[in-house]
């Protein structure tokens, strides 16, 4: 690779009173970690993400450090260091739950450097050679991710016009984007995630290669493109990174039973989605807790349902077809990205209940309301009233059963379904009394000033 070529830019020193970076931003653990380095007499600098979004307004929550000090060195400065990988040699500087990551500064040719690359069909399977920090600069993905923030002088260091791309909100590979993307697939995603994220454009020639070298996204360990999915929808901007995926073609080599469904024009299925992930990323900016197995059983929904509906035709029993469908989505999904079974799990009981809500029969009401899966399945339930008016009334009768006292739903359900479920349905809503509203007290009796 010889990314110089592609990316001839001048170094760009800004000063202090020209950047928007503080040290107050910074957390101080990494200020720990970059003062010890230039004391001990390495250069040291804040690189990344993390210079990005500080110079863009935001607050990162991860730290990484570039040094000329390599791993055995830094874990000779810090007692709480641990050295990881073997890929990528790093060291992790622990500060109770904070971690800073530290890295040497990658160099461009293993003749001028120190350590080991090792390349098979153009893809970097490891790479521990030392460099400059000018060739660390060339060796990262993204020109917005190569600046560097100096603890020394309070300058960012930009070798690869990273700033003219922030001003610009655009992501621009360094380097021969095929060459790039052969070394690490994964790079596609990462595109996808920061343009997402940060409300950039991907630059074309950034975005070309994808649907030529999209299927390289099956040779990537599973389990890594699991974290990515985290990455990309568990962050706080999960639908815009789903539109971005599809519309630029890699969807279904990471979700190809999602993309499948999708093709098929199910426009309730393309809603179901969206809205998950909206109210996915709402808790994210609220605060509040998400979890991956919600958020899979939702994308990989429309291929469940459809083959459980068509072996229950075919006259399998519906339990049966359900457990049947969810098995083999979850086998093929599986082999793209590695969902932990601990999720799986979970998927699978929220897409088994899903035929029980249509079950009116007091026994078998109560038996759903005490599951321990209730709550996940019912909020799936909601999410599915794009599908039918049937659907969506089912999903307000069981809203309504829930507030009622015990005693009183259970002497207005039947004790068995005799009509279906949508007829039984219509009538057990009917006649289910509606919760009283508390009086108010008079305002004299509140209590309040």
């Amino acid at each position: 690779m010889n990314p110089k070529s592609r990316n001839q830019h001048a170094l760009h020193i800004i000063p202090r009173e020209q950047h928007t970076i503080s040290r107050k931003n910074i957390s101080k653990a990494a200020l720990r970690v970059l003062y010890r380095l230039n004391e001990a007499g390495f250069n040291a600098y804040l690189v990344g993400g993390a210079v990005r979004d500080l110079l863009l307004g935001g607050h990162p929550k991860d730290f990484d450090v570039a040094t000329n000090a390599t791993p055995d060195e830094v874990k000779k400065l810090f007692r709480n260091c641990r050295l990881i990988g073997r890929r990528f040699r790093l060291a992790h500087v622990v500060y109770g739950n904070e971690i800073i990551e530290v890295a040497t500064f990658r160099g461009t040719s293993e003749e001028q450097g120190e350590g080991d690359r090792h390349i098979v069909d153009g893809r970097i399977v490891r790479d521990n050679v030392w460099g400059t920090i000018e060739e660390d600069a060339l060796r990262r993905d993204f020109r917005v991710n190569a600046m560097y923030y100096d603890i020394s002088d309070f300058t960012v260091r930009d070798y690869v016009g990273g700033m003219q791309d922030l001003h610009d909100r655009v992501l621009r590979l360094i380097g021969n984007p095929d060459t790039r993307y052969r070394e690490d697939p994964v790079r596609m995603l990462r595109a996808v995630r920061l343009a997402a994220k940060l409300d950039f454009r991907i630059d074309p020639e950034a975005s070309a290669p994808f649907a030529e070298l999209g299927p390289l996204l099956s040779s990537v360990a599973p389990a890594r493109l699991f974290d990515e999915s985290l990455k990309m929808f568990l962050t706080g901007h999960g639908r815009k990174s789903f539109r971005m995926l599809e519309q630029c073609g890699l969807l279904k080599f990471m979700f190809p039973a999602t993309a499948r469904a999708l093709k098929r024009g199910d426009e309730a299925l393309r809603s179901l989605i969206e809205q998950g992930l909206e109210n996915t990323d709402a808790r994210v900016s609220e605060g509040k807790s998400v979890t991956p197995a919600f958020l899979f059983a939702v994308l990989l929904w429309g291929e469940v349902r459809d083959l459980a509906h068509t072996w229950n035709a075919h006259g399998k029993d519906v339990n049966e077809a359900w457990s049947r469908a969810a098995a083999h989505v979850v086998a093929e999904q599986c082999q793209r990205v590695a969902i932990p079974r601990r999720f799986t799990i979970t998927m699978e009981e929220i897409w088994a209940l899903q035929p029980r809500f249509e079950q009116i029969q007091r026994k078998k009401v109560f038996r759903l309301l005490a599951h321990p899966r209730f709550r996940a399945a019912f909020d799936f339930l909601l999410l599915r009233a794009a599908e039918s008016p049937a659907i969506g009334e089912l999903g307000q009768w069981w809203a309504h059963a829930q507030q009622l006292p015990h005693e009183t739903l259970a002497a207005h359900l039947p004790m068995q379904q005799h009509n279906g479920a949508a007829g039984e349905l219509d009538s057990s809503r009917s006649s289910l009394p509606r919760k009283r509203k508390r009086r108010r007290k008079p305002a004299g009796h509140s209590g309040s000033a």
